[in-house]
């Protein structure tokens, strides 16, 4: 079962966390098939729906939230529990959110 894996952040707590991701990526071993870090969120860009059609397109996150999408990581485990003990191990966990969501299969 595949899970994708929201790295959620505080900016005023993120921590540089580089050794413990690395040993975190050793240790999820082939459960994890991908991730990586993403731009802050004054690179994002968002598209929403205009009235009448067409799309409007807005520089800045999705939401106004104080907390971001740092990165993400495509998880493949038994079942939701192998993916929150994976998952809980993350580094961020300490002192952010994760978030899991099965992949339609």
């Amino acid at each position: 079962m595949r899970f994708l894996m929201f790295v959620t952040v505080d900016p005023d707590l993120d921590g540089t966390e580089a050794e413990s991701a690395v040993n975190w990526i050793e240790e999820a071993g082939r459960r994890r098939l991908e991730g990586d870090r993403l731009r802050p969120v004054s690179d994002a860009t968002t598209l929403w729906p205009k009235d009448g059609g067409g799309t409007f397109v807005s520089d800045g996150p999705f939401a106004e939230t104080k907390e971001y999408i740092a990165g993400y990581d495509l998880l493949e485990c038994a079942d939701l529990d192998e993916a929150v003990e994976v998952a809980a191990r993350h580094p961020v966990a300490k002192y952010g959110a994760i978030e899991l969501r099965p992949v339609w299969q």
